[in-house]
């Protein structure tokens, strides 16, 4: 059976935000693993993260990816990597490598700055290390994954080794380059032997890591979740090594609505869908294959684009969607969208903000989960509650989008606050007490959400223990994205009072509600 067809409650945490004890600054892919006692304490079964994608160049968001398939270096844990150990460790680093790794260290947040020079550095010294000195069946190991990712990898590496050199948007590179010609592509590949081959070591590491996390996810009974980008970034190497899949007239937005009055304008190239029909939705069926090497399911960002396209004309015209009519946007939708579950993994669809109904038809037609937050369940004046909801979807109140259910509930009017005491997990609460968001609205909420006919609960971590940091501030460019760390290191969690007993009292809940 499928994950998304078993009541399960889950947790939503990006990697990053993961501490341990003798960490880089930020969180890595083996922390997932150790992860697994703590979420079996907390009675989930599913873990949930955002999406692992390298950023495009410039950027941190890991919705604007340099490749759609790319691991992130950043998350690669360096001590666990047998070359660094043949190196010495952590003593090979030279004073001024240990002194950002110590500012790092000591940050609140995730100092993208000081952590990915310095593990792009010493991923660079441990490929030098294992080209020199590689096992054998080390080697035979990278040949089998450059040889199953044969479909992606090359063209990223040396998209990635060229940017290293031409800092400008490809669009910017010299002609032949430009454009992927073959003969212009092969001359740089040659030249960047070396580079590449770092940066295709390094995507091996990560991927092996992320592999035996998920093993031992598996082992505990613990689903590994991932998340899915609509697009890439146009200055990426899927967009570079495919241009014919794309749109260059126009970008991808959003048409005015309720939450801007102006539309949005995300400046990422539009596909060029008859074009993607036409190869038999290739693209999407190879993204879907690759998601289920690594993942049992995965979060599909944006799926109402998927249906039907915003597009702004760089001309100023009138932005219109693609397709334009209804029948042709849920033939595509669908299309796109069993192309990419014939990879294996179970898919749910982040289907949040305007939605035609007949989105949500086809998805229920589908069996694809959408999503249910509580905090967006009103309708005509009334909250829609939990019990109300259907069997196929996801129970949440957050996304890394929103603030924490802390900062929402104190931030909300009185009205909406009594509207909300329909749901009857809050209604119990007194009146008086719910005025301010406490142990006893927390227990509320999350009994609201865990008791809801919805297979799947998925709760951001920082609601299981009443957290107020923020994951990301749409709309927003800065430090404070994207950067956000728990509180506490993994090996602390088991020794502080708080955490303890709010795993207990989760897990606690997540048997009375059927869901572990």
């Amino acid at each position: 059976m499928l994950v998304t067809h078993r009541r399960l409650a889950g947790l939503l945490i990006p990697v990053f935000s993961l501490r341990t004890a003798r960490d880089w600054g930020v969180g890595e892919l083996p922390d997932l693993a150790a992860l697994g006692p703590l979420l079996e304490r907390a009675g989930a079964r599913v873990l949930m993260t955002l999406p692992l994608l390298e950023p495009s160049p410039g950027q941190e968001s890991p919705y604007s990816p340099v490749s759609a398939f790319a691991i992130d270096p950043l998350y690669v844990s360096l001590d666990a990597c047998v070359d660094l150990r043949a190196m010495g460790g952590r003593d090979a680093l030279d004073d001024d490598d240990r002194a950002a790794l110590a500012e790092a260290r000591a940050a609140s947040g995730v100092r993208h700055d000081l952590v990915r020079p310095l593990k792009q550095r010493w991923l660079a010294r441990c490929a030098a290390r294992f080209e020199a000195e590689g096992e054998p069946d080390r080697r035979e190991d990278l040949a089998r994954f450059k040889d199953a990712h044969a479909g992606w990898l090359p063209d990223y590496a040396l998209f990635r080794a060229l940017k290293e050199q031409r800092p400008a948007s490809w669009r910017a590179w010299d002609g032949p380059l430009s454009t992927h010609e073959p003969a212009a592509v092969d001359a740089a590949r040659a030249s960047l032997s070396a580079r590449i081959g770092e940066l295709e070591y390094a995507q091996w590491i990560a991927f092996r890591q992320l592999e035996a996390a998920r093993a031992s996810l598996a082992a505990r009974g613990i689903a590994l979740g991932g998340d899915e980008p609509f697009l890439t970034a146009e200055d990426s190497a899927d967009v570079w090594s495919r241009q014919d899949l794309y749109r260059f007239d126009a970008t991808v937005g959003a048409p005015p609505d309720a939450f801007s009055a102006t539309g949005q304008n995300w400046g990422l190239p539009p596909y060029r869908w008859d074009r993607i029909a036409a190869e038999g939705y290739a693209l999407f069926r190879a993204r879907g294959q690759h998601a289920a090497r690594l993942f049992d399911l995965t979060r599909i960002d944006h799926v109402v684009g998927l249906y039907r396209t915003f597009c702004w004309p760089l001309d100023g015209g009138d932005g219109t969607f693609v397709p334009p009519d209804e029948p042709s946007q849920r033939a595509q939708g669908e299309a796109v969208l069993r192309a990419f579950g014939e990879g294996g993994a179970a898919l749910i669809a982040e289907d949040l903000g305007v939605i035609p109904d007949f989105v949500r038809a086809s998805l229920d037609a589908l069996q694809i989960p959408g999503f249910r937050v509580l905090r967006w369940e009103e309708r005509d004046g009334r909250y829609r509650t939990p019990p109300e909801w259907p069997e196929v979807s996801v129970a949440t109140n957050g996304t890394h989008d929103t603030e924490t259910t802390a900062a929402w509930w104190d931030g909300l009017a009185e009205h909406d606050r009594q509207k909300l005491r329909a749901i009857a997990p809050i209604g119990a609460v007194p009146e008086d007490v719910a005025r301010s968001y406490n142990r006893h609205v927390h227990a509320a909420i999350l009994e609201a959400l865990l008791g809801a006919p919805s297979h799947l609960a998925i709760v951001p971590v920082q609601d299981v223990f009443g957290l107020r940091g923020r994951v990301n501030v749409p709309s927003t460019v800065g430090p404070h994205n994207w950067s956000w760390r728990l509180p506490w290191s993994l090996e602390s969690m088991e020794r502080e009072d708080h955490v303890r007993g709010a795993l207990d009292a989760f897990g606690a809940l997540a048997r009375r509600t059927g869901r572990a």
